[in-house]
């Protein structure tokens, strides 16, 4: 989710020599850009701009459960070789997740995973594990995500949008505390639990849109829309964007769920929002996903017509 073809600033919410960046639209008038500037100062602790900064959400609102099937035994996965490099990558983002509280060590587990490495376009690795095992024996949640169409039609045609993400979103969730062992993994270094929700879970993605719409139930469909860990803000003019985000920032202050300051635009009058474009105008076909089949020259044989 982010701005379609809109100029947008990046504002400082630091003090001087701190840098703390968001961005915001350019195409609002000067004395609503003032005040959202302001706004965006006042609540700066909305944001988590590290791991460090980031907090999680109270227990008696949600945690992560992981049942298990009776008659599904606990499975260990033997230590699978990886190239020294890749290995050493692990261990780092294993000590940065570990000194940012996420991890414990895990002693005598009855579920072991594997670590698989996932590269990533800045040379370093995404740590998944392969939890297909836990997941084979963990019940569905059937708590329904929303529905993108709905979502795309409650946000077209409004004036002003901000676009936020939750900062790490499932990490935000803990899980329960019977249930840390379950999510053991084995490295070189040793085994690790999580004390808090990982990717990779069956009915993560439920846990983490009930926890939204426990926090938002009464916003959502009004002020803002949620998805996952998406939220759109909306509104009909740039005076109530600015009354509509102070009352969203309050909240977020106070169930404590970070938001991406990296990955947060605000003020926009248009957006990309999941394969749309939205704005006052109504909906369009967000272009980038269509390149391709506009690109496409024009059959010239028998053979590329029926293909």
């Amino acid at each position: 989710m982010e701005p379609h073809q809109e100029e947008v600033e990046a504002v400082n919410l630091g003090e001087e020599g701190e840098m703390k960046e968001v961005k915001m639209g350019t195409g609002m008038n000067k004395e609503t850009q003032r005040q959202l500037y302001a706004l965006l100062k006042e609540f700066k602790d909305v944001f988590a701009w590290s791991y460090q900064d980031m907090p999680s959400l109270d227990p008696s609102i949600v945690q992560h459960k992981l049942p298990s099937k009776p008659e599904c035994p606990p499975v260990k996965q033997k230590l699978l070789s990886m190239k020294p490099e890749v290995s050493l990558k692990i261990k780092e983002e294993v000590e940065k997740q570990f000194n940012a509280g996420f991890l414990a060590v895990a002693r005598y587990p009855q579920w072991v995973a594997n670590v698989v490495p996932v590269p990533k376009k800045d040379g370093k690795v995404r740590m998944c594990v392969d939890y297909r095992d836990l997941n084979r024996t963990s019940p569905i949640d059937n708590f329904p995500l929303a529905h993108i169409d709905t979502l795309v039609d409650n946000t077209a045609r409004f004036v002003v949008f901000s676009f936020m993400d939750g900062f790490s979103g499932y990490n935000q969730i803990r899980m329960a505390p019977e249930d840390l062992e379950k999510t053991t993994f084995i490295t070189l270094w040793g085994t690790f639990c999580y004390k808090v929700m990982p990717f990779g879970l069956n009915n993560a993605g439920a846990t983490y849109q009930r926890a939204m719409v426990t926090l938002f139930h009464d916003k959502m469909h009004k002020e803002i829309e949620v998805y996952a860990d998406d939220m759109i803000a909306k509104s009909r003019s740039e005076e109530e964007h600015l009354f509509n985000l102070k009352k969203l920032f309050k909240r977020l202050r106070k169930c404590e769920l970070g938001l991406n300051p990296t990955k947060c635009t605000f003020g926009v009058k248009s957006g990309k929002l999941l394969g749309f474009i939205v704005s006052q105008k109504g909906i369009e076909v967000d272009p980038d996903k269509v390149i391709a089949v506009l690109e496409m020259s024009h059959p010239r044989t028998e053979k590329e017509v029926r293909g």
